[in-house]
């Protein structure tokens, strides 16, 4: 039998969205945390996701870093586009 996907929330899922997002609040702070002390460019992400995955345990923790990999690598392609647009332009 399949799980249902949308339903009646319950009090029990509401607190496990609660929870979930303080457990993301605080792989965020720890990613910045972490973003402050080694930049924020690709070796500073990496760092920054290794280190807020591994604080945060289990599949949680996991996300967290597939996460924060993704954000990196396109943040840091949207970063090159604005570059290479923006030095295009002449004033």
């Amino acid at each position: 039998m399949a799980q249902e996907k949308v339903g009646m929330p319950t009090m029990n899922s509401v607190k496990d969205s609660m929870i979930d997002f303080g457990v993301g609040l605080g792989g965020g702070i720890i990613y910045a945390l972490s973003a402050g002390l080694f930049g924020s460019g690709l070796i500073g992400g990496l760092l920054g996701a290794g280190l807020a995955g591994s604080v945060i345990k289990g599949t949680r923790g996991t996300a967290i870093a597939t996460i924060l990999g993704f954000q990196t690598i396109v943040g840091a392609s949207q970063g090159q586009a604005r570059a290479s647009s923006a030095s295009g332009e002449v004033m």
